[in-house]
């Protein structure tokens, strides 16, 4: 099938957006490709196309949990056999999955970058036939991205088992500083004379309006903005608490409005999402939990009222509006007092070593893991009963976890869900042999078979307790119980649902006292994150200069033409014509004096020499066109009476 052949019958499109069949062809051409694409450009379609086109699997790199599952699960409903290895998975699951990418059908791969280093992976990957590497949010490579992850560094080391596999580096927002790291460090290289190719789309969406307002009262100024902009919209608040007043408040105005944050259950986030999706509530009041993954093209509305840590992150955020091309609003209301808590936000945000090595010792005790051990396990996770447990500050403590993320010790999770999820490890003769001898278990096992088939011998299937509780007349607890029985037998494999946050090792367990932080580097990343704020604020309060240049500059694009839409753009183009109103009127009013013989270009420019020279000349252009003045045969101004 050709590209759009295979495009038309998985996606349902009759042709690309711009950009995306030119990286297609160069994937297909075997060239390394790095695709600079903002949020809602399509950068999947990228790398999902030409694996399609060719033999083999494609591994997909990225480091968000709840992202790869929502793209493995649209792959599947789009008939495309796809999986995904993350945390809290069984060692045998991660055995299957990867046996189905060696022997089986499967096209895409979904890991984190810490996954690349398992011994289970690299073995696994060596028997593997892969067509593609595609690292996506790319900017995680380098430091200075807005969310850096070190092993990410190390997928140009991993891409020594598979060197003649093209890479695909993928990211929506990245400097120019973030662009050459992404380069260097993934050691994009050559094909057959070819440098890399880099592929850039503007940063620039003509049909995104961007406002900064200084506003004291904020409720007041969003609900205007809401009542002057019909239709689907997310506001944008830093706290989980401030999520739940501010849509409580907005109801109360006869706003269909609804809350939601990482510490909601699943069923929660998912009936709240699926409701505004639909447009059976106009509008979330959320986190920055909410949006990845999710693709709603008619969002009319996007607004801030706390001031993002950095214009990349604010970029992301922001471009969830207007994908459908339509006009969209993305507005950002702010207070002097918000960037003063900005900065010291993100001074209390790089913790001391002490603390960081302190929370450390306490997770290591928290969950029992000795020195050495515990790499990719797995925990539920209290914050509030962590802190607590261990008399520890809880503001601090919440940073110092998001640092020894950034050093890559841990990863926390709060958007986890893991349904349950079950095997048979038996082949067909042991299982009946296991049957014969434990006829207790006889029944429930067929019933097991008879619901979810023979493919609970080869795969780990999602099953659900409920439905197996009802077909076979026990209460869910006492279902969970036969399962917790077969498994301890080793004649299933049972993983029971998780809904809780997750915390994970990613590397063995490490002595807290000798915790290996770089404060050198820590000390470079905080003078870095605070450069990022103080342009973040620069974008805010900047009372003059188009929105759309001051984001194209930060992220190296040469700044194209104002957009004339912003709230920049807007003043200005109010404040001209104003003076342009009041240079016509002095101009008509000179010319009329002189209506006999009328005035000459040199006269009147002599005249009006204290006037910008661009504004009198659009005047002049104006009222010529409207025929309010005219040449007479001397070549002078005269006014039009006729």
């Amino acid at each position: 099938m050709t590209n759009r052949q295979i495009l038309q019958q998985f996606w349902g499109y009759s042709d690309f957006r711009p950009m995306q069949e030119d990286v297609v062809d160069a994937v297909l051409n075997r060239q390394d490709t790095l695709v600079l694409m903002p949020t809602g450009g399509g950068k999947s379609i990228c790398f999902q196309v030409p694996t399609l086109a060719m033999k083999g699997v494609c591994i997909v790199v990225t480091p968000l949990i709840a992202l790869m599952k929502d793209q493995v699960e649209q792959l599947r409903k789009r008939g495309i056999p796809a999986a995904a290895i993350y945390s809290g998975m069984h060692y045998r699951e991660i055995d299957t999955t990867l046996d189905n990418c060696i022997y089986g059908n499967t096209k895409f791969l979904y890991v984190s970058p810490e996954r690349l280093r398992t011994e289970i992976v690299i073995e696994r990957v060596k028997h593997m036939t892969v067509c593609l590497l595609a690292v996506d949010e790319a900017h995680c490579i380098s430091a200075w991205g807005y969310d850096f992850r070190p092993p990410y560094l190390q997928i140009a080391e991993f891409r020594e088992l598979i060197p003649d596999t093209p890479i695909i580096a993928l990211t929506a927002s990245a400097t120019p500083d973030v662009q050459t790291d992404i380069l260097e460090k993934l050691a994009l290289r050559s094909h057959n004379g070819a440098p890399p190719q880099i592929f850039r789309q503007t940063f620039a969406r003509p049909n995104l309006s961007y406002s900064a307002v200084l506003e004291e009262n904020k409720e007041a100024r969003l609900l205007r903005i809401l009542q002057n902009v019909p239709g689907s919209a997310v506001v944008y608040v830093r706290s989980r608490k401030q999520t739940q007043n501010i849509a409580q408040w907005l109801t109360r105005q006869g706003i269909s409005a609804d809350f939601y944050h990482a510490g909601l259950t699943t069923q929660q986030r998912g009936d709240k999402q699926d409701a505004w999706i639909q447009n059976q509530t106009r509008l979330i009041v959320a986190t920055n939990a909410f949006g990845m993954g999710i693709d709603k093209p008619d969002v009319r509305a996007v607004v801030h009222l706390d001031v993002p840590d950095s214009l990349e992150a604010y970029y992301q955020e922001a471009g969830r509006a207007g994908r459908d091309g339509q006009k969209a609003y993305a507005v950002m209301l702010y207070t002097n007092g918000d960037l003063e808590n900005l900065r010291y936000r993100t001074e209390q945000l790089y913790q001391p070593v002490e603390m960081l090595r302190r929370v450390y010792q306490a997770i290591a005790n928290y969950t029992a893991v000795p020195v050495g051990g515990g790499e990719f396990s797995s925990y539920d996770f209290d914050l509030s009963v962590f802190a607590n447990t261990f008399k520890l500050p809880p503001q601090e403590t919440h940073y110092a976890l998001k640092q020894l993320q950034l050093e890559g010790f841990i990863q926390l999770n709060e958007n986890y869900y893991h349904p349950s999820r079950l095997a048979v490890v038996l082949d067909n003769r042991q299982l009946y042999e296991f049957q014969v001898m434990n006829p207790r278990f006889d029944s429930f096992l067929k019933l097991l078979l008879r619901i979810y088939g023979g493919e609970l011998f080869t795969d780990f299937i999602t099953i659900s307790e409920s439905t197996l509780a009802r077909a076979f007349s026990l209460n869910q607890p006492e279902i969970e119980t036969l399962l917790e029985q077969l498994n301890e037998r080793n004649v299933v494999v049972y993983e029971k649902q998780k809904d809780k946050p997750q915390l994970t090792f990613l590397t063995p367990r490490l002595d807290a006292p000798s915790l290996p932080v770089n404060v050198q580097e820590l000390t470079r990343r905080k003078e870095l994150a605070m450069r990022k704020v103080q342009s973040a604020i620069l974008y805010t309060e900047h009372p003059t200069q188009c929105r759309t240049r001051l984001i194209q500059a930060y992220f190296g694009e040469k700044p194209g033409e104002a957009c004339g839409i912003c709230d920049n753009c807007i003043k200005k183009k109010k404040k001209t014509e104003t003076i342009s109103s009041a240079v016509r009127e002095q101009v008509r009013q000179y010319v009329a004096l002189a209506n006999g013989p009328g005035v000459s270009p040199k006269q009147l420019s002599y005249h009006f020499a204290q006037t910008d020279a661009d504004t009198l000349a659009q005047t002049l252009r104006q009222m010529l066109a409207e025929e309010e003045i005219r040449y007479n045969k001397s070549g002078n101004l005269t006014l039009n009476l006729g």
